[in-house]
């Protein structure tokens, strides 16, 4: 049996035009109101999955590693670390964790991995005994960024992930065997290079955690792409390849970044469009 939770951590406040990209604001504000800055909020979830044999958690959310200067230009919302308290509440420890899976290395993805920053104490790994498991791609992007995304990388977590010997790196080889029976991943080159997609599958259908491939409800719409993305053309290819999977095997795309709804079906309506349904705002699954 497979139960699965999902885990809030901490919350941001982005531009919404940057995270909308060319969509016009008359329309993305009827999906994400912004405040008097033009921010809109956003969550930063991971899933927790457990089964007989591990515990994984898929992704870390932004964290509170930055220093309040930073927190606060980037919007974070809370200094404490949620994440951990939002495990604690699904009854587990950070030393239970058997595995992390990072969809790619931006900090609003993997900053969670760190300690909460406090006064003159260097940053940590709060997973002492996991497996972190990253796109060989994604990796090679966090040593070695582009100018463009540059800033959105830690590098004292690339450092932290190396000393800890227990960094695995998925790519074709290994994607169907990183972790066991039941366990797939795929990969997209739109929004970062490599951007690494676990599908994992329950009782109920399987469940791909998407990661900012579709941060959330309104970007399954296949025009709606970030000003963040890398090549937005290709994004949207990736996408429409996904969901026709995600549809023919009935299957559920999970949220990291929706405020408000964590996974949904898709189905495609009588214009042959592809349309969010059966929307989930909570999973405790199993």
């Amino acid at each position: 049996m497979v139960r699965l939770d999902s885990i809030e951590g901490n919350t941001q406040r982005l531009d919404g035009g940057a995270m909308f990209g060319n969509c016009p604001r008359a329309v993305w504000t009827k999906w994400a109101p912004a405040d008097e800055l033009n921010r809109i909020t956003l969550a930063c979830r991971g899933l927790l999955v457990r089964d007989q044999q591990q515990t994984v958690l898929l992704e870390a959310g932004v964290g509170a590693f930055f220093e309040p200067k930073m927190r606060d230009r980037y919007g974070v919302m809370e200094p404490e670390h949620v994440l951990l308290r939002s495990l604690a509440a699904a009854g587990v420890t950070p030393d239970q964790v058997d595995a992390v899976v990072l969809s790619h290395l931006h900090f609003d993805h993997a900053g969670g991995l760190l300690s909460a920053w406090a006064e003159g104490e260097p940053p940590r790994l709060v997973f002492p005994r996991a497996r972190y498991l990253v796109g060989r791609t994604a990796w090679e992007r966090a040593l070695h960024p582009h100018s463009r995304d540059r800033a959105s990388f830690v590098p004292e977590l690339n450092a932290l992930l190396e000393q800890s010997g227990r960094l695995d790196l998925v790519d074709d080889r290994n994607a169907s065997t990183a972790l066991g029976a039941g366990w797939s991943f795929a990969f997209s080159d739109g929004h970062t290079p490599g951007l690494t997609m676990a599908r994992v599958e329950t009782p109920r259908g399987p469940v791909t955690f998407v990661g900012d491939l579709m941060p959330g409800v309104p970007w399954v719409h296949v025009p709606i792409t970030m000003g963040y993305d890398r090549f937005p053309e290709l994004l949207i290819d990736e996408k429409k390849a996904l969901l026709d999977r995600v549809i023919a095997e009935e299957g559920w795309v999970y949220f990291t970044h929706d405020p408000k709804t964590v996974a949904c079906r898709v189905r495609k309506d009588a214009k042959g469009k592809y349309e969010p349904w059966e929307l989930v705002d909570r999973m405790t699954w199993g």
